[in-house]
């Protein structure tokens, strides 16, 4: 724990001024910092997901991430970080220890920072502001997006900080679950593949001829017309050295903050043999549309 901290808790009362937060979102204030450089605000959220912004940062925030889930618990966080976090630093907590995710005063290479949760406790996240060169009052706002995901096959698997990558193709099992938990499945054509050095990733885009489901909008239709083809853009890792291929593929893969990244993605008649096997033989672990 940091030393000799007072803990400042958002809640009814005095220090209400101090922050105003709804179950999922957090908004506030430093200055409370300001008078006394020891105080940590804390947060506590109760959503999977949301965002916390912090205006005219003070010495701490302690973020503690806590949703009412009557499912099983989620086990994996990750955080997006604001694009002026730049001289902050981002803690986790794990077992009354503080670990550093994000280091002041850089630039992080990844856009966003996994890490899991396990045990008893809350997940919780520091931030913790840089001290100001020239001593005046920082104007600026920090902050950043969050959430919380579960245990299972379409979990990010996309180079975050903190999580296993692998880029080898899904097996028949690994592909008949992901058919059933992926955030989208969609059948299409990759028109084109773009690569960022800089972030390490490389950037799909995909036409869809069958939209099967999508958590959400990513896959728009390209005309005001409701009939008109789909299209969207699929994230993967520059690693993995993805490049257009004539005919269909069944896309799968997970959402984070908006964007989809790609799990397996077996072609279209490589998978239409791999479910009517299962499905002859009773091994589907759900039931899947064929045209």
């Amino acid at each position: 724990m940091l030393p000799n901290v007072i803990i400042l808790m958002c809640m009814l009362g005095l220090q209400l001024r101090h922050c105003s937060a709804d179950l999922c979102n957090w908004t506030g204030s430093g200055f409370a910092a300001g008078v006394d450089s020891r105080i940590v605000l804390q947060v506590r959220l109760r959503c999977t997901e949301g965002s916390v912004m912090w205006v005219y940062p003070g010495q701490a925030l302690r973020v503690v991430l806590e949703p009412n889930l009557s499912s099983a618990r989620r086990t994996i966080v990750c955080i997006k970080p604001s694009p002026s976090l730049r001289g902050a630093s981002v803690f986790i907590e794990r077992a009354g220890e503080l670990e550093l995710l994000v280091t002041e005063g850089r630039r992080p290479r990844h856009q966003v920072y996994c890490f899991r949760a396990d045990g008893p406790h809350r997940p919780a996240i520091y931030l913790q502001s840089g001290p100001q060169s020239d001593g005046a009052w920082s104007r600026r706002t920090m902050g950043f997006r969050y959430e919380l995901l579960g245990n299972r096959s379409a979990a990010p698997n996309v180079g975050h900080r903190g999580l296993q990558t692998s880029c080898r193709p899904c097996n028949d099992t690994e592909l008949l679950m992901a058919i059933c938990n992926s955030d989208f499945v969609v059948r299409g054509h990759i028109k084109n593949v773009s690569h960022d050095s800089e972030h390490q990733t490389s950037l799909l885009e995909v036409s869809a001829v069958r939209v099967y489901w999508q958590r959400s909008g990513v896959f728009e239709h390209q005309a005001a017309a409701p009939g008109s083809p789909r299209s969207g853009h699929i994230h993967t890792l520059l690693q993995c050295h993805v490049k257009p291929g004539d005919g269909e593929f069944l896309f799968t893969g997970s959402e984070h903050f908006g964007e989809a990244w790609l799990g397996c993605a077996p072609r279209y008649k490589d998978f239409l043999s791999v479910y009517k096997t299962a499905w002859a033989a009773r091994r589907n672990s759900c039931d899947f549309p064929l045209d």
